[in-house]
């Protein structure tokens, strides 16, 4: 066996989890050719990776022409083994019609009854263990690695970056995953002042951190849509703390080894997508709550109209880890 894909065409926090695949898979046998098909707007957190040959990208804006297009270039490769994570029709398509060798996946992925191994989708462990079970299969002695991408280099003085700071990731798809800004507020106020705090996200969520920053001052410092995922990496990589809610930059900075904090809301630990540095902190709500958790992903807003899961939060949580 020497040729490989991985397939992983859901969020960039998914792919990221993902990559600890090609990590353990290289560290298993070095001789391995690895490519990796994900979205095309998540193929930049995969460049200049060691462990990646070739980065294949769904465009999923015209899905079935580029998801044949896709089958052939797939084809042509010849792939001794496909490894799909994702449970997703499209992608167990592309499993199927493939022509590799050998086919392993999720059963809940629809077409998984015509592939050559499947997989029970349990909540019982990490992510990472997860997908490391349909590797297992072929591989029953592979090691699970941590997920690994490859920080990019930039110019953070030249951003106003100095040299004692925290992040905060405040965004997320799901509104009920993320921290409530006036919390936010309240734990900033609270940083000592010769800690800079800096915001880190997409463009979409400039406009939140703008909210939080209400209280302003020249130790806060708002980098949202300013820099890329691998480029945040680093960034994250050097702070003393980096908070984010369930969400994809509590994987980057799993990613990169980074100290991470992750504030779980409406979503639990349990799920399997908690921060895996070795300097990883969770903060939750200590009682318990008949609604939580309300679903895997979260929802728009909180189906009891209390959202007790994170308004219950308290701001000395997230202050004690920065002591520690």
């Amino acid at each position: 066996m020497k040729k490989i894909l991985v397939i992983q065409t859901a969020f960039i926090g998914d792919v990221i989890l993902s990559t600890a695949l090609p990590a353990s898979l290289k560290a298993y046998d070095e001789s391995f050719d690895i490519d990796f098909l994900v979205q095309k707007r998540c193929t930049s957190v995969l460049e200049d990776n060691p462990n990646i040959r070739k980065i294949i990208s769904l465009d999923k804006s015209k899905k079935f022409k580029n998801l044949f297009a896709c089958i052939r270039l797939i084809r042509k490769e010849k792939y001794d083994l496909i490894v799909n994570v994702h449970r997703f029709g499209s992608s167990g398509l592309l499993t199927i019609l493939g022509g590799a060798g050998k086919t392993v996946g999720f059963k809940k992925n629809p077409f998984s009854f015509l592939f050559g191994k499947r997989v029970d989708h349990t909540f019982n462990c990490h992510e990472t263990e997860r997908n490391h079970k349909l590797l297992q299969t072929i591989f029953p002695e592979i090691k699970v690695e941590r997920p690994f991408i490859s920080p990019a280099v930039t110019d953070s003085a030249a951003l106003g970056v100095k040299s004692k700071y925290i992040t905060i990731a405040p965004g997320s798809v799901w509104e009920t995953k993320r921290y409530p800004a006036e919390k936010w507020k309240d734990f900033l106020d609270q940083v000592p002042a010769d800690i800079q705090i800096i915001a880190i996200g997409s463009e979409e969520d400039e406009a939140l951190v703008d909210n939080i920053f209400t209280n302003s001052n020249e130790n806060r410092l708002n980098l949202c849509g300013k820099m890329s995922f691998r480029q945040s990496a680093m960034l994250m990589k050097n702070a003393i703390m980096n908070y984010a809610n369930d969400s994809a930059p509590t994987h980057l900075a799993s990613a990169v080894n980074a100290p991470v904090t992750t504030i779980f809301c409406s979503t639990v630990p349990g799920f399997g997508f908690y921060p895996v540095s070795s300097n990883s902190h969770i903060v939750e709500i200590k009682e318990s709550l008949n609604c939580r958790p309300c679903g895997i992903h979260g929802h728009r807003t909180c189906p009891e109209e209390h959202f007790k899961c994170a308004n219950k939060i308290k701001t000395e949580q997230l202050l004690k880890v920065l002591k520690v």
